[in-house]
């Protein structure tokens, strides 16, 4: 009996973090009461979950990094054919932008050890795969895996945040990301 209640609890748990996420998409500064209403609960219930507003934003930041993480588990990691890695990775990753993107405008999220370093944990994979491709000469080895690792992670925030906004269709979003990562901004004079 007492799992059965914890799956019950953990299920509104998660649901509660999800009606936080929508609202949170649509209004960022949404406070804890506007997310106990469009939950459909008291905030004497929302407390039992969550003690604040830092708290809330520290689970919802790791449920997305478990969302992501498992989202990433299914791309298959081959080191023959390694290259599709990355646009499988960005394909898979731009439609969560609506649960996520929005956690970038956090900033207590900054300074969190625990989601440091669940990001840490996520980014390792795709590190060492463009390490792998960096080897095989699809990426330039004169720049860090770390700063082309970042500069891929802050190009899908940016991605989703223009989509977000309306700026940019989402099925062109994908190829814009790739676009970016493998050709830049150079024009066709040299």
């Amino acid at each position: 009996m007492a799992n059965a209640r914890s799956t019950t609890k953990e299920a509104k748990h998660n649901a509660i973090l999800d009606a936080a996420t929508e609202l949170l998409v649509e209004k960022p500064a949404a406070s804890l009461n506007e997310i106990a209403n469009y939950a459909g609960i008291g905030i004497a219930t929302l407390h039992r979950y969550v003690e604040s507003r830092e708290q809330l934003m520290l689970q919802l930041g790791l449920r997305a990094v478990q969302v992501v993480g498992e989202v990433m588990s299914r791309i298959p990691v081959d080191e023959e054919g390694n290259e599709t890695y990355i646009p499988e990775l960005v394909e898979a990753l731009i439609p969560l932008g609506d649960k996520i993107y929005y956690l970038a405008h956090d900033t207590s999220l900054n300074y969190s050890q625990e989601m440091l370093a669940a990001e840490a944990k996520l980014k390792e994979p795709v590190q060492q795969m463009i390490e792998s491709l960096q080897r095989k000469g699809y990426f330039r080895q004169d720049m860090s895996s770390q700063w082309i690792l970042n500069v891929l992670y802050s190009l899908l925030f940016v991605t989703w945040q223009q989509i977000q906004e309306g700026h940019i269709a989402k099925k062109s979003a994908a190829g814009l990301v790739l676009e970016t990562l493998y050709n830049g901004f150079k024009g066709g004079h040299s």
